[in-house]
């Protein structure tokens, strides 16, 4: 497990300024927010490709009209998505789902411009209602490579995947039916996977693109990552319209908002068996549930590895579960009851899978503007918890 890195630029926020807020709560940062944004136009402005806001990764919908003045629209997984990002955030609304609700298909033809189908079979289900409504309509390609290491869970392409269509299922017939195709199969990944996977895909499908007008390329683009090769990235999209007349898509959800968020907890008590355990008021399994499922070891502020720094802590929930532990980590300085103790890369998958297991609450969301200036977005309480409930 691997550490996310973050570039660092001196303490997010001061033990006083954190603690302005009610702990846990999220924080994102318009000035690193910016930045991402401002990379991400370069590439659309450079190449003519549309880049997209996957809604699955972030849907902090306060902050879509800065994000809107930098990215074509939005992607959904499904209705409700769909709809946020129509009404929140303007521009074209894409939607994929493996499989369509027939008692919602109708009102999602009200908020999605672009259905993505999985199969032949949806396609023959639902292209034709879309068609008539005015939206586009393409099929999600399976191009069966896979470039992931250690994440099979994040694996379009991993055998028995129920997601795409292979070679051997695609149906000739449907083709005046479809306008696009889309194909996803990278996670937290460099433009060298991009291109191993483009590569496969044109082989396979490649004669199937003149004519239609788009290419989908998908998520999992690392693009604001330091290191990140954007000149392969600029030819994999350029190749592709050059060469088939598609307008590129690209719809990142992290590298929007990589590096831009913060989780801010605070430390209620320390205990010790055979090492020291700082038990803080967030929870891994409530708050940043990725760390169990991926899992990975998400980076903390001023820490170092276990034994790198002077003093070594497990930093774990006040859950019930016993796994609810974020990590290892060690310190300058001994951790103390109410010391702050300030995660990382949390804009990410973070608040859109949070849950009240345990009856925790969910962190409040706080937002700091380019001039350094923050604001509550919205706290959360015991109304939230019961209202999911009956």
């Amino acid at each position: 497990m691997e550490t996310k890195k973050a570039k660092r630029e001196g303490p997010p926020l001061s033990q006083e300024e954190g603690r302005a807020f009610r702990t846990p709560y999220f924080l994102v940062d318009e000035t690193r927010l910016l930045r991402n944004l401002e990379l991400l136009r370069q590439i659309s402005d450079q190449t003519g490709c549309k880049i997209l806001l996957a809604q699955k990764a972030f849907s902090m919908y306060s902050c879509y009209p800065l994000l809107r003045r930098y990215l074509a629209g939005t992607t959904a997984s499904g209705l409700f998505e769909a709809r946020l990002g129509h009404e929140a955030f303007g521009g074209e609304t894409h939607v994929f789902s493996p499989a369509y609700r027939e008692d919602e298909f109708e009102e999602l033809l009200q908020y999605a411009d672009d259905f993505v189908f999985n199969s032949p079979a949806q396609v023959r289900k639902y292209a034709k209602r879309a068609k008539q409504a005015g939206k586009s309509v393409g099929l999600r390609l399976n191009p069966e490579c896979s470039t992931q290491e250690g994440h099979a869970i994040y694996d379009p392409c991993a055998p028995g995947s129920r997601l795409g269509t292979t070679l051997e299922h695609f149906d000739e017939e449907l083709l005046p039916l479809l306008d696009g195709f889309h194909f996803h199969t990278l996670c937290e990944q460099d433009s060298d996977a991009l291109a191993t996977t483009a590569k496969s895909l044109e082989e396979k499908f490649g004669k199937y693109l003149h004519g239609k007008k788009w290419l989908n390329f998908g998520g999992g683009h690392h693009i604001t990552r330091p290191g990140y090769d954007l000149d392969t990235l600029v030819q994999v999209i350029q190749h592709f319209q050059d060469s088939y007349g598609v307008q590129v898509y690209l719809e990142p959800g992290e590298a929007v908002v990589l590096n831009a968020g913060f989780l801010v907890s605070e430390v209620l008590e320390v205990v010790h068996n055979q090492m020291e355990i700082a038990i803080l008021d967030t929870s891994a399994a409530c708050h940043m549930p990725d760390v169990l499922e991926m899992p990975y070891r998400p980076p903390v502020w001023g820490s170092g590895n276990p034994g790198e720094k002077a003093y070594t802590y497990r930093l774990a929930g006040p859950t019930c579960l016993a796994g609810d532990v974020i990590g290892d980590y060690s310190f300058d300085q001994p951790l103390r009851e109410k010391d702050l103790v300030i995660f990382e890369d949390m804009a990410l998958y973070t608040m859109v899978k949070t849950n009240t297991f345990n009856g925790m609450p969910l962190p409040s969301l706080v937002y700091r503007d380019a001039r350094g200036k923050t604001r509550l977005v919205r706290a959360f309480g015991y109304e939230d918890f019961k209202g999911r409930l009956s």
